[in-house]
């Protein structure tokens, strides 16, 4: 589970700023590309990942009648799902059909989940997008997952939007986008992304104030210097 302190800071931050730690750190591909939010009640999604893995889906096997199955992986991913984790399916970029609807999603929500991601498709997407839970998603995708998708695991690592996603690993969510962050630097960037975000409200408070780019942003040592003191009044504590 994350430390309340860093589930704290990492609400507070964006998922530009994150993208920013995170690269400075070597690690360049953590935004997912071509996921956008659905349903985004207005706070960050935070949360551990708990993840699903598709493969292609083959006409022999992927019939309604699997659904039928108790161990079915992705009704019984699910079923077992652990509160406050984001689920995230892997559907390979592939969103000509849906990876969940409005029924999978609300036992999600319902479960306690703190999101779902896909690179997929989502079906139900109008009734989705008011659910009160953050959603992430390639596309709206009518078709049912059997059409594209065959589910075979979970808890695995996989990938989604491009960038490698291991159990357990933090995921963010917001306006702009979803980003990975490896579990064991959570704490650290969480801390870091913070003072990011109040050196950059500074920043743009000079910035809308006439100041200029060069030596303000990134800030030379008289701005620094007027930044410590702004930063005693305003900064977090």
């Amino acid at each position: 589970m994350l430390e309340p302190t860093t589930m704290r800071l990492l609400k507070a931050c964006s998922a530009a700023t994150l993208a920013t730690q995170l690269f400075k750190r070597g690690l360049r591909n953590t935004f997912m590309q071509g996921v956008r939010p659905l349903a985004y009640p207005g706070e960050p999604m935070v949360g551990e990942a708990f993840t699903l893995r598709y493969i292609p889906s083959r006409e022999d096997l992927d019939h309604v009648g699997i659904y039928a199955n108790p161990e079915n992986p992705q009704r019984k991913c699910i079923e077992v799902s652990p509160p406050g984790c984001v689920m995230v399916s892997d559907c390979r970029r592939d969103a000509r059909a849906a990876a969940g609807g409005s029924i999978l999603l609300t036992r999600l929500m319902v479960k306690g989940a703190a999101g779902f991601v896909t690179d997929g498709g989502l079906r139900d997407s109008p009734e989705i997008a008011k659910i009160a839970m953050p959603v992430f998603f390639g596309a709206p995708a009518a078709p049912l997952n059997l059409v594209h998708h065959h589910a075979v695991e979970f808890n695995v690592p996989i990938g989604c939007g491009g960038v490698a996603v291991y159990p357990g690993d933090v995921i963010f969510g917001d306006g702009e986008g979803v980003v990975v962050i490896p579990k064991h630097l959570a704490d650290e960037v969480a801390k870091d992304a913070a003072e990011q975000e109040t050196l950059e409200t500074f920043i743009l408070e000079e910035i809308r104030s006439g100041a200029p780019l060069i030596g303000t942003y990134p800030p030379g040592e008289p701005v620094q210097a007027k930044y410590r003191q702004w930063r005693a009044k305003h900064g977090p504590k």
